[in-house]
């Protein structure tokens, strides 16, 4: 038993001597990629320079320097693919590490050298020089590359429809508030520590920031605009790593080759079954543009596993034990929810091994106090009101879903009012039923993500706790979207951040199952085939009746179940084999998932064509002068300046209640505003629903500041100027007409700089 799961993985399954194969074979994919990507970034108006310069940071600030690491501590792959995957991931870690140095000693101007002084020791210092080759070459498959490919190729594709409908300032457009919230904090981390709330100068930011960061330190290495590097440059190479070091995890546990990219490709590159519903299961891709939070832990969190994984083996660590401490903290500063699920996952695996070995497993107890220990320092040093409003209702998944919330939850609010949902509370029994049948659709359109766990009853994974580790996570993400609540449905990370776990439990299983390599082939074939041709259902004629949802919902399914009824005979009369039988309809959600996701992509991109349609001017929409004045703050105001503006609602003119999310005169000026926009603060978020209103149209919370600002536009009075530069250090003044009344005699009272249309910014001496 020992033998078997601590053998070390081959590189390539095969009984005859691998043939060299042809290096334009090789190469080739990689280069379609990297094509891809430059064609798709210049399409979409990313400046030809900036992709130039990113592209050479990335190979020496966070590739080069985190393979060395990475073969350091763990040693080669044997082929530079998955050291280059794993690299990266590690790059990132280890250019966080530098980040953090930089932030706490005010050191930021000489951040570009510290991926330099890693190459240089793995240069200069003997021992370390060995790292700069493969010792012991296992070169993978041609075909790996090419599969790997097709999963880079469709993240290049997400990148793109992300960008099709958002342009780089300045431009007429109305910003997803996120995408100016997270500019702001980039800008932010370009500071040094304690760090402040942008929008609110002086509070203390307690927010899984560290995104942001990795982002601030690109953009202070390569002086590339810090908008630039959000919406263009850095979510595309941080998922491309996340999917690298998820094929690595999925060759790792199966043992088969074509398990990594199949693996990488499903966990990070897929979307539920497409069977032809109204409606979408909610937790679909765990790659979310507005929220680079959730896709940096990513590679971050695989990378965690990996090592979680060769622990739990019984593969000594060595130095990894004094990493994987900072690892997992890094990871609760990247995503608040990232290690809950993992946590669960090892305390399953180590319950495993004490009942396997009839010994406490005391390895895993010191990696279960290693990750626990720095998930609470995270809920101290980066939770914030948003993690602090996360409460115990179990059920309450079903409010954001349009099948019970236009039915029984249609008056259940936006607070958490009781145990249940207040929908299901007062249900009877057939409502009870059908709220049921809902969450059971939803565990069937999951099937890509769950079905590993019936794998957990097949011997060689029953008695590998990699197996319980991953089938811990998934069940830990999908136990925790439906027993908790939040008012932004943000308990629905907990099962993003574990998804791409669940899908390399999925295909482990799958190359557990597999005898003849058709029979998976033809599975997946024939899923893709039926999510691209299954007929669509319309949506019901009356969405409040749950009855009507009930028929919606169900005939999918159905259809779904006779084609796989029809599949089960064709592979039963072939074959005579349940075994082949379950790998098919295995290989056949997988199949499903990716089609609908290529599908999905191929279809928004034909639609959106060269660049977003001109957006009409509402309250809404910030003009591209607009923009302009906030990018001339950025360029001329000192880094640590203070700004006083009348802008704070999405609905520019200021409106009763005010939708508190404006964000982006902190985002694209760049500099800490005394009271912008208050909507994701923690006093806010923690108000949700008092006064009958949710937390992004909350008060202020100091109206005393807040009334104080607002006379020095409105009134311009000499005392209230004075008082906004003495008491709270605000040197300029972003007035916008649209946001309201700026009264004449501010131009008098406070000398003028720059002026672009309904914008005028002013300096107070």
């Amino acid at each position: 038993m020992t033998n078997v799961l601590t053998r070390p993985i081959p590189a390539v399954a095969t009984t005859e001597a691998p043939r060299r194969p042809s290096r334009l074979l090789t190469v080739l994919p990689w280069v379609l990629v990297a094509l891809a990507y430059v064609f798709a970034l210049r399409h979409y108006d990313t400046p030809g320079l900036d992709i130039a310069v990113y592209s050479a940071y990335l190979a020496v600030g966070v590739v080069a320097p985190g393979t060395l690491v990475y073969r350091a501590l763990r040693g080669s792959r044997g082929n530079l693919p998955e050291d280059l995957g794993l690299g990266t991931a590690t790059g990132l870690f280890v250019q966080l590490v530098g980040w953090a140095l930089a932030a706490a000693t005010g050191l930021q101007q000489v951040l570009w050298c510290w991926p330099l002084l890693v190459l240089v020791a793995f240069a200069s210092v003997p021992p370390l020089r060995r790292h700069w080759r493969i010792a012991e070459p296992q070169p993978l498959p041609v075909r790996w590359s090419w599969m790997i490919a097709w999963g880079l190729l469709v993240i290049v594709a997400w990148g793109a429809v992300s960008w099709s409908a958002v342009p780089l300032p300045p431009a007429d457009t109305a910003y997803y508030q996120d995408f100016m919230y997270h500019l702001s904090l980039v800008q932010e981390m370009t500071r040094s520590m304690p760090f402040q709330v942008p929008q609110l100068a002086g509070d203390t930011l307690r927010y899984h920031y560290l995104s942001d960061a990795d982002m601030a330190a690109a953009s202070m290495i390569t002086r590339i605009p810090e908008s630039t590097v959000l919406l263009r440059l850095w979510n595309v190479p941080i998922a491309a790593a996340a999917l690298m070091v998820i094929a690595v995890l999925g060759r790792e546990v199966s043992g088969k080759w074509w398990a990594g990219p199949l693996a990488g490709a499903a966990g990070i590159g897929a979307l539920p079954l497409a069977l032809g519903n109204p409606v979408t299961p909610n937790g679909g891709s765990p790659l979310t543009f507005p929220s680079p939070s959730q896709t940096y832990a990513l590679p971050l969190l695989a990378l965690l596993v990996l090592f979680a994984i060769d622990l739990l083996r019984k593969r000594p660590l060595g130095p990894l034990w004094f990493v994987i401490p900072v690892l997992a903290l890094a990871c609760a500063g990247a995503k608040s929810s990232a290690l809950p699920p993992l946590i669960a996952g090892v305390a399953l695996a180590a319950m495993m091994l004490w009942i396997r070995d009839r010994a406490f497993p005391r390895a895993a107890a010191g990696l279960f106090i290693a990750l626990l220990i720095p998930m609470y320092l995270g809920t101290k040093l980066f939770a914030g009101g948003g993690a602090g409003v996360l409460g115990l209702q179990p059920l309450a998944a079903l409010r954001w879903m349009d099948p019970y919330s236009q039915t029984l939850g249609v008056a259940d609010g936006f607070v958490q009012n009781g145990f249940l949902p207040p929908g299901l509370a007062g249900a009877d029994a057939r409502g009870w039923v059908f709220a049921l049948a809902v969450v059971a659709w939803w565990l069937v359109m999951q099937a890509p993500r769950l079905l590993g766990l019936f794998g957990l009853g097949t011997r060689p994974m029953r008695i590998d706790p990699a197996a319980w580790l991953l089938g811990g996570m998934i069940v830990a993400g999908t136990g925790a979207a439906w027993v908790f609540y939040h008012p932004s449905a943000s308990q629905f990370y907990f099962f993003l951040g574990a998804l791409p776990f669940g899908c390399v439990l999925t295909v482990w299983f799958l190359a557990d199952r597999v005898r003849r390599w058709w029979i998976p082939v033809a599975g997946f074939m024939a899923g893709a085939v039926w999510a691209l041709t299954a007929p669509d259902v319309a949506r019901p004629s009356n969405t409040e009746l749950w009855s009507q949802w009930a028929g919606t919902l169900g005939l999918p399914v159905l259809r779904a179940l006779a084609f796989v009824a029809v599949a089960a005979i064709v592979v039963l009369v072939l074959r005579k084999s349940w075994r082949s039988l379950l790998v098919a309809v295995v290989a056949a959600s997988l199949g499903s998932g990716m089609a609908a996701i290529a599908s999905s992509y191929s279809q928004t991109l034909w639609r959106t064509g060269t660049s977003p349609a001109r957006q009409p001017l509402t309250s809404r929409l910030i003009t591209q002068e607009e923009m302009r004045a906030a990018i001339w703050l950025d360029e001329h105001a000192g880094n640590d300046d203070i700004v006083a503006t009348n802008v704070h609602c999405q609905a520019i003119a200021l409106a009763e209640p005010c939708d508190a999310r404006a964000f982006w005169v902190a985002g694209l000026g760049g500099r800490r505003t005394l009271v912008e926009s208050w909507g994701y603060s923690d006093a806010t978020v923690a108000a949700n629903g008092v006064n009958g209103l949710s937390y992004p149209v909350q008060p202020a919370p100091d109206q005393a500041e807040f009334q104080l600002n607002e006379r020095a536009f409105r009134a311009a009075a000499p005392a209230d100027l004075r008082a906004l530069r003495e008491q709270y250090n605000v040197k300029w003044l972003f007035a916008d007409a649209r946001a309201g009344f700026v009264s004449p005699a501010l131009d008098s009272a406070a000398a003028v700089r720059y002026i672009s249309g309904p914008v005028t910014i002013y300096e107070l001496s």
